[in-house]
Parts: C-alpha cells; structure tokens; sequence
C-alpha cells in the first residue's frame, strides 16, 4: 500500500528478526555467479508481494508486458496481504527455505539474519552480466542512493522497487490568508511558520506534524550529523533537543502528533492543521480528501536530509539458474526508464530510474503535485542503516515518542519520560 511504511512501523517489533537465527543455509552461493546467456526452455518465477488495488493491477499489466517479451518466462505473483503479513511469511518460511519463492519485496532489515545464513543472492554479478543486467551498477541508471539502501553488510542484494519519500504537503491558500509567503525550507522556519499560522487562526489550526515519529527523530538527528546506530545516547543533549523540539511545539499547540488516525492527512483535509510531513505515496490520497475545498502543494521535507523507504525486490538462493536469471532479467524490466514512468505515474511512488526521474513525461505528470518537484526534493537520501537489531530499535522509536509526546500534551516536563525511553531503545538494540 502506498502508506506501507507506516504498517511496517506498526509490524516491525517482535517480527524483523524472528526465528531465523536457527535457519539453515538455503545453497551455496557460488551459484549466484553461474549466469545462463540466455533462458533456454520455460522456467517458473515466483513473486511474493503486497501490492493491492491500483498498485497491483499495475504491477500484473507490467508483467504481462514482460512475459510477452520473454515468452519462456512465466512470473507468478503471489500476493501475501499486508505488509505485516508478507514479512510473517517470510520470516516463517525462512526455517525452510526450499519453499521460499524466487523473489521476494522487502526492506532491507527483514533480512538481515538471512544474508548472514548465506540464503539471499548476492546481485552484483548479475548487474554486471551483460545478458541479463546491464554490465555495471552505473548502466543501470538507478539512483545511487536507492541501491546502496538495498544492500546488507555492503552487498548488493536488493533492487529498489516501490520507493517514496518523505515531502511536505501543505494548505496553499491558509498560507496565503495568513500571510505565508512560502514553505519552510528547515525546521526553524517550520516552527515559526507553525507558530504563526496557530496564532493567526485564534488557536483553531494547528501548524504542523509529522506522520512518522521514529523517521521525525531518525532524520532531525542525521541533520545533526548523527547516525542511526547503537551509539546512539537517546538521552544525551543532541537527541533531546530534537525531542525537545517537537515536545515544545506540542505544549504551545502549534505542533501535533497523528495519534491513532497514524496519518494527518484527514486533520489537513479537514483544515484542522496547515500542513504536516508524511510519505509522498500518499499525495493521491490527499488530492481525494482535500477535492475542490482548498488547494494543496507539496514542497521538500524542512531539513537536509529526507527519508527514502519502500521495499526493494530480493532473491533467495534456493532458486536454480536458470530462475535467477530470468528472475533478475524481470527486475530489470521493472526498473528500466519504460516500466517505473508507468509505475510511478499509475502508483504515486516515485521512479528509480534517473532518467524516468528527470523526464518530461513524469515532470509533467498533472495528476500530483510531486514530480514536477522530485528532483530537487530528493537531493539528500538517508535510509535506517541495516545492522544488527537496527530494525528493532527503528521499530521502536514511534511508540517511545508517542509516550513522551503524550507527557507533552499534558504540558509536564518530558525528561522523565526521555529516561524511561532510553531504556526501552538501548534494550532494543542489545535484545
């Protein structure tokens, strides 16, 4: 779904890292470098995915695009549900790994104990097989960034599939009635112009928020220049003066938090606050909810730095050959320039491919705001690093900030609550 990331927060704790400590090794892998020049003879690839609606009826016109180019090739799509679903699936799955599929949709941090079991393909000698990649990572035309978050412990074993980004969407015209000249390009001027937008309002709209808490505090620390590690001190200085800021914005009523709704959009479709920070997957819903009531615009992310997610499309070494080689080939049918302007453009996620990025026929795409403006909303990605228990400590983030934003609301002091987080995020990261 297009608001996945959010589910994945949701999914995320208890499940990224169960019961593959014990799995066996799922075949060896030198075999990920035995590339047939050519599929011979009809060969099976099993998808797994969680695509639904428009997203899926895309996916399956692209596959049926693809098979009619490669008639040997049959791809069948196995639909999982949910998110939640798809990486309980796999997780259950990987304790028998025969009866994986040939690829799968991911993040990163659901496979990490599989890589180190040796059952992921490493896709580096594939992307470089002239026959069926492209000869180089490069050739590829993917964005460098989306691919390095593809990889585990520095191999390249994904390809970036369905991806967004963090934006900002905001109410045009509130900006104009209260005097807002333009969208905050950091998040002082977010304040400010959250602050004044409250005040302006007689305290009836509140300025901004964020949908995700956990990539809120992820990205406001990487804008500091910290990392998202086990090195982390949640209660030193830098980490709760990011708290702090949000904590302060929620005590004076011009920041709010998306509570159990998860997502803002309907507070700003029903102009209860003026603009918030969420996936830019979503902005075909926002056009729905907002209609002919106020015009909308979407801007980059205040800050440096803004959250690239989204799964990516992985292998498992179980498969043969000649399936790996038809699998990767289907990959890179799915990400070529032709493919991801019919994705993005049908889906709202966002190419990525360069070239379909920086094409007329995606900027000039009038049915979003976005790609007229993806470009340069997109100039610094940063994606949650994939180490051990990373997942689970990321996972963790949205409901430790719940807890100390809800102090906030009461108007308390939140150190407390900052303390009883730490113990909950460190414990993360050393389970």
């Amino acid at each position: 779904m297009r608001f996945g990331k959010k589910t994945i927060v949701a999914a995320i704790a208890g499940l990224a890292l169960v019961g593959t400590a014990a799995c066996s090794k799922g075949g060896s892998s030198s075999e990920s470098t035995k590339i047939p020049a050519k599929i011979t003879k009809k060969t099976n690839v099993v998808f797994w995915h969680g695509m639904h609606g428009g997203q899926l009826a895309t996916l399956q016109k692209l596959t049926k695009e693809f098979e009619k180019e490669n008639p040997k090739i049959n791809i069948k799509l196995e639909n999982q549900g949910s998110y939640i679903d798809l990486q309980a699936k796999i997780n259950s799955t990987l304790q028998s790994p025969n009866n994986l599929p040939t690829i799968t949709q991911a993040y990163p941090g659901w496979l990490y104990n599989a890589s180190k079991n040796k059952m992921l393909v490493d896709l580096t000698p594939y992307i470089n097989n002239k026959n069926v990649g492209w000869g180089s990572a490069e050739k590829s035309d993917i964005r460098q960034e989306l691919l390095d978050g593809a990889k585990i412990n520095n191999t390249q074993y994904g390809i970036p599939f369905n991806k967004s980004i963090e934006t900002l969407t905001y109410n045009k015209d509130m900006f104009k009635k209260y005097g807002i000249k333009k969208a905050p390009t950091t998040l002082k001027e977010l304040a400010e112009v959250s602050k004044t937008i409250y005040e302006k309002s007689n305290h009836k709209v509140v300025g901004a928020g964020f949908d995700s808490l956990a990539n809120y505090y992820v990205l406001s620390m990487k804008d500091k220049g910290i990392n998202f590690s086990n090195k982390v001190d949640f209660a030193g200085n830098t980490s709760k003066e990011v708290i702090n800021y949000y904590a302060d914005g929620i005590k004076k009523g011009y920041f709010r938090v998306a509570g159990s709704a998860h997502y803002l959009s309907g507070p700003f479709a029903n102009e209860k606050v003026a603009m918030y920070i969420g996936t830019s997957a979503g902005e075909g819903y926002v056009k729905q909810s907002v209609g002919d009531k106020f015009t909308y615009d979407v801007a980059a992310r205040p800050g440096k730095y803004t959250m690239q997610q989204g799964t990516d499309i992985y292998m498992f070494n179980h498969a043969s050959a000649d399936q790996k080689a038809a699998a990767f080939k289907y990959m890179k049918f799915l990400v070529s320039k032709s493919s991801q302007l019919k994705w993005a453009n049908a889906t709202g996620y966002i190419p990525v491919n360069n070239a379909a990025i920086k094409s007329s026929e995606y900027k000039s795409n009038k049915n979003i705001k976005l790609p007229a403006k993806l470009e340069s909303a997109m100039k610094h990605l940063y994606s949650v690093p994939v180490e051990k228990n990373s997942n689970a400590a990321y996972s963790q983030l949205d409901s430790i900030l719940q807890n100390i934003f809800s102090v906030a609301q009461k108007g308390q002091n939140v150190n407390n609550a900052i303390n009883t987080g730490k113990s909950k995020f460190d414990a993360a990261w050393k389970q």
